[in-house]
């Protein structure tokens, strides 16, 4: 096997990376199917609940940029293997919580900081490094894995948690990721391609953005992500306890949210055929548009029936807007620098989920419904949706004047 970009082995790499964020993706979406059984145990209101949540998501965005500057340093096996190791010890120790804060510990620190964050940014990154031609579906596939884990864990989790409770489900999952992610580790060892200095200057001139400096993007691409993602995170956080407020049950809102990140793989693969056409610009705006759509649909239906169709129709419209992030950053940035910019952005996608997932909770409590925390989300997507038709606009500018002077 050749070690060049998109060869046969970067399609098995990516099969591997695929797998261990499918399986690292589990620290994401546990903590949502185990909300209302903490907040039964111990006693607390829904904020509260969400906080073991809050902690995860915080955690996995600042282990994520962390991560990812470690990746560029070192590569991106050593990082991973450790992580598999945090993330099955920390739910072992989950378990046996004898509090509310003492799970929120466990979740944050072993699953979420130590675990979870090597298994979705420097994943991302590592695969991008990996294609040239196909990078728009390759980066897309990798970034379905924590998707596929929304899709598959949940309705698996709320079964067993129904069956044997959620103390005997952390250990199930503590024993079965050490299992099955450390042997898939060993495909991560080899290092990827290096991409020519002269082909990585050429790019950034090329592909820069009018007036605003490298940094100032960086930043401007990190509050997009968090913005997307406060909008986002409502559905995504708060389907289960939504629909057992609304009397329809907890298995119906894990089912809902199964099905939402089942069609946001769709949207993901779709995405990345399109962005290897239009590019990542284009794609990622088209994202923000659509999901604002999907939240206005829930503002105006909550039906059970109507409640399934929007759930699918908001999976599908925002499942391509993650990976395109990392597109942008690619098609801005030398791959030198993927790891840390890469991670830096998507783990701001994370940190948007935290203070979403939070931030409704809080609303819910003060208002007694999700009208208001509906509105709230549109109103961040709006912010999200404004930033990234700036930088499409200021990117264009620059293009147009570079053809300008050549002619």
């Amino acid at each position: 096997m050749t070690s060049e970009a998109d060869s046969p082995f970067s399609w098995l790499r990516l099969t591997a990376n695929l797998a261990l964020s499918t399986m690292g993706g589990i620290g994401m979406w546990s903590v949502v199917v185990v909300l209302p059984s903490l907040q039964a145990e111990f006693g607390v209101d829904r904020s509260a609940a969400t906080l073991p949540y809050v902690a995860s998501m915080a955690a996995i965005a600042l282990g994520g940029l962390f991560m990812g500057r470690l990746v560029d340093r070192i590569g991106v096996a050593l990082p991973v293997l450790g992580g598999a190791i945090c993330l099955s010890l920390g739910y072992l120790l989950a378990g046996l919580s004898t509090s509310l804060l003492q799970f929120t510990l466990i979740q944050a620190v072993l699953i979420a900081l130590l675990g979870a964050s090597t298994t979705f940014g420097p994943l991302v990154a590592d695969t991008s490094l990996w294609f040239t031609r196909r990078r728009g579906i390759a980066v897309a596939i990798c970034a379905s894995g924590n998707y596929l884990a929304g899709t598959i864990w949940p309705p698996i989790l709320q079964s067993l948690i129904a069956t044997q409770g959620w103390r005997t489900t952390h250990t199930i999952i503590g024993c079965v990721s050490l299992v099955v992610m450390l042997p898939l580790v060993l495909v991560l060892r080899r290092k990827p391609p290096q991409e020519p200095v002269a082909t990585a200057t050429s790019q950034a001139r090329r592909l820069g953005v009018a007036g605003i400096s490298p940094g100032m993007v960086q930043g401007l691409l990190v509050l997009a992500g968090v913005a997307c993602c406060v909008a986002m995170s409502m559905p995504q956080v708060h389907i289960v306890a939504y629909c057992a407020d609304l009397g329809y049950g907890p298995a119906q809102g894990a089912a809902m949210l199964s099905l939402m990140l089942g069609f946001g793989i769709v949207s993901r693969l779709a995405s990345g055929l399109v962005a290897d056409r239009i590019g990542g610009f284009p794609t990622l705006l088209l994202g923000g548009v659509l999901q604002a759509g999907a939240l206005v649909l829930y503002l105006l239906f909550d039906s059970l029936g109507s409640l399934y169709v929007i759930s699918a129709l908001f999976g599908l419209f925002q499942g391509g807007i993650v990976p395109s992030y990392a597109l942008v950053v690619r098609e801005l940035y030398p791959a030198s620098e993927a790891g840390t910019r890469i991670s830096a952005v998507l783990m701001a996608t994370l940190l948007g989920m935290a203070v979403g997932g939070w931030l409704t909770g809080v609303i819910f409590d003060l208002t007694g419904s999700y009208a208001d925390a509906f509105l709230n989300g549109i109103a961040w997507n709006f912010l999200n949706v404004g930033i990234v038709a700036l930088l499409l606009y200021r990117r264009r500018m620059r293009l147009q004047v570079k053809q300008a002077l050549l002619f």
